[in-house]
């Protein structure tokens, strides 16, 4: 029985206070170091206090590169490999944070893998968001449009920022393959379904737009006040009113999407009938796709890319989502079976009795 969002947060809810503490860090060494760059920059006069902000701003980027972009995507990655268990099972793993530790160590083995993995799948779920975002540019000559336009790439850029995360998850849900191969059917899976997914995203973007105004108006109007009080530099109170936000949204507010998008994404991927000629049309779409697929395939070469359900994933899928094999070799075939095949739909080269284009996925003839 599948968990709704809210129950998923709750949950996971350690998670969320790991991130929560890699941000509090994060907030508390660039703190420190704001500190340290104000007292030499005071030395130095004016000039020296510009400077000195300048090197702080970079200095909290290196800072939040360390902990938030390394530490804070692999604690993210525990957290969807949890959430992808608790859709497949039903319940959440006891001590989830070892059990989240363990199954992405044992899915990526290194986090260069895992790194690799994620940056495709996000990559090649952005260029397919902008792919669909070229179909409005194309009525531009109305009067108007370019508003709406506008509009409309502003909410898909929004309520579709966590469908990477889903496409991600696909890796754990289906532990039996490789993670590359798994991700790219995860990508698959989101092109395929991307109507009822953008209605769900809707109803998710509304909850963003308004989390956001109410935390930034629950942070910035005490600390404004108080800093007003004290009459301290507005400066230093909008600073650091924008990180202890920005760390609540990373803990909490980004986790609850999560689980409302993942939600939305298991609830329809299991049962998903993949067609072939999807992969193709993805890889000339998207490079990062393409080279997501083609690493699958390296991992897999006997794979057929059949999409989210095989029998060796232990998740069923209707039967003619696979093709069939035939046992008998007609007479033309066993002449041509040691000429190179070239694929019908990509042009590639493959080798002899090449199933599937090692390029771009589809069957060959």
């Amino acid at each position: 029985m599948y968990m709704n969002a809210k129950q998923l947060f709750n949950k996971t809810k350690p998670f969320c206070m790991a991130k929560l503490a890699l941000g509090a860090v994060t907030v508390l060494l660039s703190t420190v170091l704001f500190l340290i760059l104000l007292g030499i920059g005071w030395l130095f006069g004016d000039g020296g206090m510009f400077f000195a902000i300048i090197i702080w701003i970079g200095g909290v980027g290196v800072i939040r590169f360390a902990l938030m972009h390394y530490m804070g995507y692999l604690v993210k990655a525990g957290h969807i490999a949890v959430i992808a268990e608790a859709m497949k099972t039903g319940q959440v793993p006891a001590n989830q944070v070892e059990y989240g530790k363990a199954i992405v160590q044992q899915k990526f083995a290194t986090s260069n893998i895992y790194f690799a993995v994620d940056k495709l799948v996000t990559g090649a779920v952005k260029q397919i968001q902008r792919g669909i975002e070229k179909l409005g540019n194309k009525l531009d000559f109305i009067p108007g449009m370019e508003a709406v336009t506008g509009l409309a790439n502003f909410f898909v850029e929004i309520s579709l920022g966590y469908i990477d995360e889903c496409c991600f998850g696909w890796t754990f849900y289906n532990a039996g393959q490789n993670a590359f191969k798994s991700a790219a059917d995860g990508v698959v899976i989101y092109a395929q379904n991307w109507k009822v997914l953008l209605k769900d995203a809707a109803k998710t973007m509304v909850k963003v737009v308004v989390g956001l105004i109410l935390l930034a108006l629950a942070i910035f109007i005490p600390i404004g006040l108080l800093f007003k009080i004290l009459k301290w530099s507005p400066l230093i109170a909008f600073i650091l009113a924008c990180l202890i936000a920005w760390v609540v949204k990373f803990a909490f507010v980004d986790s609850y999407i999560m689980c409302q998008m993942m939600v939305s994404y298991m609830q329809v991927a299991p049962n998903t009938q993949i067609t072939f000629d999807l992969y193709g049309k993805l890889s000339a779409m998207s490079k990062n796709f393409k080279e997501l697929l083609q690493k699958g395939q390296e991992a897999e070469p006997a794979a057929a890319y059949a999409g989210a359900g095989m029998a060796a994933t232990q998740t069923a899928v209707p039967a003619q989502a696979v093709p069939v094999q035939t046992a008998a070799v007609s007479e033309n075939a066993a002449q041509t079976a040691g000429k190179p095949k070239f694929c019908g739909q990509c042009g590639a080269k493959n080798e002899p009795g090449t199933k599937f284009c090692g390029s771009c996925g589809a069957p060959m003839n």
